[in-house]
């Protein structure tokens, strides 16, 4: 992996469960598409608007393939339009990191 889609949500804290759930469709729907879902993190402490997503890819033209079979992915359209129907997401930013060898996923010690 080299780069990192970093999505920044702005969602309704009143319907935080409602999120969750949506994040965790993405559970199976990203990797299925062929991105690397490094993980949802909703808001715990501090801001209770703000959640993020993490997705992986080896270069931009993987993810512009990914985001190709997540247009024609009939659970991914429904879980988009039911966050969609549902106000779930205020605003939505996205951008690309890239990850810095040596620095990513290295374990505790």
């Amino acid at each position: 992996m080299t780069l990192v889609c970093i999505i920044r949500y702005q969602i309704d804290p009143f319907q935080r469960d409602e999120f969750k759930q949506y994040a965790e469709e993405w559970g199976r729907i990203i990797p299925r598409c062929g991105g690397h879902l490094v993980g949802y993190f909703l808001p715990h402490e501090g801001t209770n608007d703000i959640a993020w997503g993490l997705i992986a890819f080896d270069t931009l033209a993987s993810y512009e393939k990914y985001r190709a079979r997540l247009k024609n992915d009939p659970e991914g359209r429904e879980n988009f339009n039911r966050a969609q129907a549902k106000r779930l997401i205020l605003r939505e930013e996205r951008n690309f990191v890239e990850v810095v060898d040596g620095t990513f996923g290295i374990p505790a010690t």
